[in-house]
C-alpha cells in the first residue's frame, strides 16, 4: 500500500458518514464536479468526491504513469507483456491518424483494406437475395455486436441479424427455427477457428442449411486468421477477414467482427460509429485529467470500489435498445481486470475489479431497485440517459423515461428521513406503534453515490463514444492496478477440464481420478440422460 493510497483511505474515512447532498450547499458543485466530450456529459456531482479527494485520486494518475502508458499503447508497443503483444483495438479506428507501428512495421494499410473488403461486402451482401444473418461466436466475438445490432436498430436498413453463442444446442436450435435456410447468411467469428463452442455450432449451422437447401459453399463467411482451417470448413479467402494478434476479443467489435453490425446499419453509420470511437480516443489522448472523461470515470470507479469497499457497480441505461451493454461491460470490465496478481508477479494489495451487473431503465425498477435503495450493502449506480429519443410521436413515454433516470439518482443520494417517513405515515392515518413500524419501513438510508452519463441521442457516433470511454475507462483502472487488463488467463482451466470431461461424460471413459462430487454429478447425468 503506497502513501497515495493511505491518503485515499484516510479521506473516506473522514469523510464516509457526511452526506453528499451536503456538498450541493457549496456554489457550483453541479458544474465543478462534470465533464464534457463533444456533446456528451459525464456528471460525478451525486458521489462523495470533494476536491480534496479528487485532488489525491488525481495522484494515482501521476504515480501509474498513466499518461506514459496510454502512449504507449497507442504507439503499439507490446503493453500486453504477458504475451508479448501489443494493443490496438484503437488502430482499427485510426480513420484520419497517421502510422501505427508494430515492430516497425506500420499497420494501417492491412486496416484500411479490412475495413473496405468489408464494405465491399457487406454492400454485396445488403444487395442480394440475403434476409437473416446468423453471426455465430462466443465472448467478444457475440457480445460486441449483439450489443451494438440491438442497441442501432433505428438504424437497421439491411438484412436482420441473430446471434447464438452458447453452446447448449437449445440456442441454435431456436435460432435457426423459423429461417429460409436459402436465404441465410452463416457469419463464424474465431479468431483460432478453434473455440469449441463455436465450431460446434458452425457446424450445426452448415448440417442445417445442407439438408435446408441451402448452399453451404456460398453462404458462410468467417471471421478469423486461420485460413488454413476456414479453407478446410468451406470457406474461401474471398469471404473470411481476419485481424491481428494485437486485438482482443473484448475489444475487437471495430474491426471484422463487427461485421453483422455493418451489414445491419450499412458501411456509411458503421464509418460513424467507428468516428465516434475514435473523437474517445482522440479526447482520452489530449484533455486534462480533471476534463479527461475515461480517467475521471475510472477514478470514480477506483474510489468506490478499492478506497470505499462497494464490492459491486450497477450500470443503468436507460434505453430500451441498450439491454445488452451491462452484460457486454460486465465482460469488458470483469475479464479485464478480475486478476489477483500485478504485471510483476506481484499480488494485487487492494481489491481488483468490481462485480458489474445491471439492466436496462425501468425494468429495474421493478426488479432490484429495492436492494439499491433499501439494502444493506451500498452498490455504486452508472446511469445512461439520452436528451431525445428515435420515436418523435411517443416523446411523453421518453419524457417519463428521463424523469425516471433523473429520479432515481436523486432518490439514491437524498434518501428520506425516520422523520420524513412518520410524518407521512400520520398524513395517511397511522397512530402509535403502528405509525412507528410504518415509518421504519419506508426510510430510505440515501447518501448512495451515483454518476449519469446524458448525451443528445443514442446513435452510431455516440455509441461508439460510450464504447471508447469504457474501454479507456477499464484501461486506466487496469494501470492504476497495475495489472495487465488485456489476458485472460482464468478462462483456460475450464476450458482444459472440459476437454478432459467431454469423453467421461459421452461415457467412452471412466471418471477415475475425478473428485467424488464431479463422480457422482457424471452418474446422475448418465442414469438419466435419454
Amino acid at each position: 500500500m503506497t502513501p497515495h493510497w493511505d491518503r485515499l483511505r484516510a479521506r473516506f474515512e473522514a469523510t464516509q458518514d457526511r452526506s453528499i447532498l451536503s456538498l450541493f450547499d457549496q456554489p457550483g458543485r453541479a458544474t465543478s464536479f462534470n465533464a464534457q466530450a463533444g456533446d456528451m456529459l459525464f456528471d460525478y456531482s451525486k458521489t462523495n468526491i470533494d476536491a480534496d479527494t479528487r485532488k489525491a485520486l488525481f495522484t494515482l494518475v501521476e504515480a501509474a504513469e498513466v499518461a506514459a502508458k496510454r502512449d504507449a499503447m497507442f504507439s503499439g508497443a507490446p503493453i500486453n507483456d504477458t504475451e508479448g503483444r501489443a494493443v490496438l483495438h484503437t488502430a482499427l479506428r485510426n480513420l484520419d491518424g497517421g502510422p501505427v507501428l508494430v515492430d516497425g512495421q506500420d499497420v494501417m494499410p492491412g486496416v484500411r483494406d479490412t475495413l473496405a473488403r468489408m464494405r465491399s461486402y457487406a454492400d454485396l451482401v445488403r444487395s442480394g437475395p440475403i434476409t437473416d444473418v446468423v453471426n455465430i461466436g462466443i465472448g467478444g466475438s457475440d457480445l460486441g455486436p449483439a450489443m451494438a445490432v440491438a442497441a442501432l436498430s433505428p438504424y437497421h436498413d439491411g438484412p436482420r441479424c441473430h446471434f447464438v453463442s452458447n453452446v447448449d444446442g437449445a440456442h441454435i436450435a431456436d435460432t435457426l427455427r423459423g429461417l429460409d435456410a436459402k436465404t441465410t447468411l452463416v457469419i463464424v467469428a474465431s479468431k483460432t477457428f478453434t473455440t469449441i463452442e463455436t465450431m460446434t455450432n458452425a457446424r450445426t449451422a452448415k448440417a442445417w442449411m445442407q439438408e435446408h437447401g441451402g448452399d453451404a459453399a456460398s453462404q458462410f463467411a468467417a471471421l478469423s486468421t486461420a485460413e488454413d482451417k476456414t479453407r478446410d470448413f468451406g470457406i474461401p479467402a474471398e469471404r473470411v477477414f481476419g485481424f491481428e494478434d494485437w486485438v482482443g476479443g473484448r475489444y475487437s467489435m471495430w474491426g471484422p467482427i463487427g461485421l453483422s453490425l455493418m451489414i445491419a446499419i450499412g458501411p456509411a453509420a458503421f464509418d460513424a460509429f467507428l468516428r465516434g470511437g475514435q473523437a474517445m480516443d482522440t479526447h482520452f489522448r489530449q484533455a486534462d485529467v480533471s476534463e479527461n472523461l475515461p480517467m475521471l470515470l475510472s477514478l470514480v470507479g477506483i474510489w468506490h470500489a478499492q478506497v470505499c469497499g462497494y464490492a459491486s457497480r450497477a450500470v443503468l441505461p436507460y434505453d430500451q435498445r441498450l439491454s445488452r451493454l451491462p452484460d457486454y461491460f460486465q465482460q469488458l470490465e470483469m475479464e479485464s481486470n478480475g486478476k489477483g496478481v500485478q504485471m510483476s508477479g506481484a499480488v494485487v494489495d487492494v481489491d481488483s475489479g468490481p462485480i458489474v451487473w445491471g439492466a436496462a431503465g425501468t425494468n429495474g425498477q421493478h426488479a432490484f431497485y429495492q436492494l439499491i435503495h433499501q439494502g444493506t450493502r451500498v452498490v455504486p449506480c452508472e446511469f445512461m440517459i439520452a436528451a431525445d429519443g428515435h420515436e418523435p410521436d411517443l416523446m411523453h413515454h421518453h419524457q417519463l423515461l428521463v424523469a425516471n433516470c433523473l429520479a432515481q439518482s436523486e432518490a439514491l443520494m437524498r434518501g428520506r428521513s425516520l422523520d420524513e417517513a412518520r410524518a407521512k405515515m400520520e398524513a395517511a392515518g397511522f397512530t402509535g406503534e403502528e405509525l412507528e413500524r410504518q415509518a421504519r419501513h419506508r426510510v430510505f438510508a440515501g447518501n448512495r453515490p451515483s454518476v449519469t452519463l446524458a448525451y443528445p441521442t443514442l446513435d452510431p457516433f455516440t455509441l461508439g463514444q460510450i464504447i471508447a470511454l469504457y474501454e479507456h475507462r477499464v484501461f486506466v483502472e487496469g494501470v492504476i492496478l497495475g495489472i495487465n487488463s488485456f489476458d485472460q488467463w482464468g478462462v483456460e482451466l475450464g476450458k482444459e477440464l472440459a476437454t478432459s470431461l467431454q469423453p467421461i461424460v459421452e461415457g467412452e471413459q471412466d471418471a477415475s481420478g475425478k473428485d467424488g462430487s464431479t463422480k457422482a454429478l457424471v452418474d446422475f447425468i448418465h442414469r438419466h440422460q435419454a
